[in-house]
């Protein structure tokens, strides 16, 4: 299978294959380096396990994160050789630095700098090494194959997904035609079947089938396919398909039924315990980090505006937050005092004249949102959500954008998953393309989600993506 479902966030088998076998690099990296420095040969192997096998831990843990925070296990890397030894070496910094942390806070646990240097050396050139043969094999060994039923209007979306990172996790065998449908699909990827569907599909192996017709009450050959469903293949809609594939909801495809019929939308009690306590803990712990970073910040700002009296430092300015409600959220300021003269509300748009150049620095590096830490620890935001919205826009909004409502349905976050997925928006257009992306994280949102959204949010502050 091509994606294992945890906590109803899909992760993508190949990558989860991956993590496995370079972590058992990692751990043997390291055991070269403990044998090379501390041991005097190979038979001390056992012994060396059961001395060290804590720090092993350790080390492939601390590594792993890293590699997740760099954007390594990701299917959108399309910086090319030289991209991925810039993450590998952020990676690896990143890190080193975390070991020695936990070196200096916990002294019993440290192997000594010659080991770490002869482990991270190693490991850095074995992981390169495997990437780069990973990248020659065929990657089709760790693809699905998949066989879609349906050629019309709903299947031809499908065929937009051309990119190499999109179809990472599947290959797309053929469209099948149904009869009485109107064929969109380009003729030569139609597959006019001659034999029965059960038998095509253990002919040429499908693992699963993706239900594209536009019009299900016309055709589907049901009892074809229950027959494959027993045999063990995968049926899908093509909803849920693009959700799996893409991170997001498809609001073109989605039918008002497929909200009540489908898995998610969980919002328990016990989730907003955990979920709150998780916040208050993050905030405590990112500011402890960030307050020097904070300070700098703050008289930056300062002495950009001439060292001015009364020119505020922070950006107050009401955002709706869960169920509509409404607060004021503060950021650094970043662009001019007066940056809407006219009162009327105005999104910020590439190489905007009213940012600063110090607004322009951390507005790139994020450095702008660190202030909502206290909207966190009042609780009208939390470390992870929807990125809160000005009432203005989502007035005009919600009467453009069917379900765009919805996203208030959780706490609004500093960070999120549409803020990794997709660059800032500046337009009707991109505020539907990021409700997608919000939608996905309203249904399947947990723990396993928010941490993993933190950890790829390094990324966008190490590489600086998206941001204006």
């Amino acid at each position: 299978m091509s994606t294992l479902r945890v906590f109803n966030h899909y992760v993508r088998f190949p990558f989860v294959l991956l993590g496995l076998i370079e972590g058992s690099i990692l751990f043997l990296t390291l055991f070269l380096g403990i044998l090379l420095r501390l041991h005097s040969g190979f038979h001390e192997i056992r012994v060396v396990f059961e001395s060290h096998w804590l720090e092993g831990v350790i080390y492939i843990s601390v590594m792993i994160i890293a590699m997740i925070s760099s954007g390594l296990y990701q299917a959108r890397l399309r910086e090319g050789p030289f991209g991925f030894l810039l993450r590998l070496t952020a990676a690896f910094l990143l890190g080193t630095v975390a070991l020695s942390v936990i070196f200096y806070l916990v002294p019993d646990v440290f192997l000594g700098r010659g080991v770490l240097i002869i482990s991270i050396s190693s490991s850095f050139l074995a992981l390169t090494i495997i990437r780069y043969l990973i990248h020659k094999i065929d990657p089709n060994v760790f693809k699905k194959r998949i066989l879609v039923l349906g050629s019309g209007k709903r299947a031809l979306t499908i065929t937009e997904l051309r990119r190499r990172s999109d179809q990472f996790g599947f290959t797309i065998l053929g469209y099948v035609h149904l009869r009485g449908e109107p064929a969109v699909v380009p003729q030569e990827k139609i597959i006019n079947m001659d034999v029965p569907l059960v038998d095509y599909v253990e002919k040429h192996d499908i693992d699963e089938i993706v239900l594209a017709v536009d019009d299900r009450r016309k055709g589907i050959p049901m009892h074809e396919l229950l027959n494959c469903k027993m045999r063990g293949v995968d049926i899908l809609d093509v909803v849920t398909f693009f959700e799996r594939e893409t991170g997001k909801i498809r609001l073109d495809q989605v039918h008002p039924s497929w909200f009540l019929f489908s898995e998610g939308f969980n919002h328990g009690a016990g989730r907003e315990i955990t979920k709150r306590a998780f916040d208050i803990l993050a905030s405590f712990f990112l500011l402890a980090i960030t307050w020097p970073f904070m300070l700098v910040t703050a008289l930056a700002i300062y002495l950009e505006s001439g060292c001015k009296w009364g020119i505020p430092i922070l950006f107050r300015q009401v955002r709706l937050g869960q169920e509509g409600r409404p607060f004021q959220v503060l950021k650094f300021r970043s662009m001019i005092v007066d940056a809407e003269k006219s009162g009327k509300a105005q999104w910020a748009t590439k190489n905007d004249s009213r940012i600063t150049r110090v607004g322009g620095f951390i507005r790139k590096t994020r450095i702008d949102e660190l202030p909502q830490i206290y909207n966190v620890f009042r609780g009208d935001m939390s470390f992870v959500g929807p990125r809160p919205e000005r009432p203005e826009f989502v007035v005009m909004l919600s009467e453009k954008i069917p379900y765009y409502s919805e996203r208030h349905r959780v706490r609004p976050g500093i960070t999120g998953w549409a803020q990794l997925l997709y660059p800032y928006g500046s337009s009707e257009k991109d505020a539907l393309e990021k409700l997608q992306y919000d939608l996905y994280f309203v249904k399947n949102h947990s723990l396993f989600l928010d941490i993993l959204i933190l950890l790829q949010t390094a990324e966008v502050v190490l590489f600086g993506r998206g941001a204006r």
